[in-house]
């Protein structure tokens, strides 16, 4: 198992920018893909962004494309996610999660794929 601790949520105007931390510890040495699911009030959880750990391998929701920046520090186990150009319907509680390697894979998109997630961090951004 991977213990995931989320950081740096919060209150953002429209148009602002976010970056958020996902420290890793425990089986980091495993990890297969880490990723990013966001979960509106009323709402699934959606899929935001993940990366493959070791090719660095990235892919993002059409929502987010060209304003969602993932990125990964192998040496403090800590995955980033740098959010620009805010906009109000980002507002959502924004969970990391991760795959460890030889646990099932379904994709990106399954949120099956990841055995192990953080406790959520608030991202609210006004209009």
């Amino acid at each position: 198992q991977v213990q995931l601790v989320e950081s740096g949520g919060g209150l953002v105007q429209a148009g602002g920018s976010l970056s958020l931390s996902c420290a890793a510890s425990g089986r980091t040495c495993s990890t297969y893909a880490m990723g990013w699911v966001r979960q509106a009030p009323g709402q699934d959880g959606a899929f935001v962004t993940g990366i493959i750990w070791t090719t660095r391998y990235t892919t993002y929701a059409d929502s987010v494309k060209g304003r969602f920046t993932i990125s990964r520090d192998n040496a403090k186990n800590t995955v980033y996610l740098q959010m620009n150009t805010l906009k109000p319907e980002d507002t959502a509680v924004y969970y990391c999660a991760a795959n460890l390697e030889g646990t099932t894979w379904y994709g990106f998109s399954s949120k099956a794929s990841f055995g192990s997630w953080g406790q959520g961090t608030q991202v609210t951004v006004s209009s």
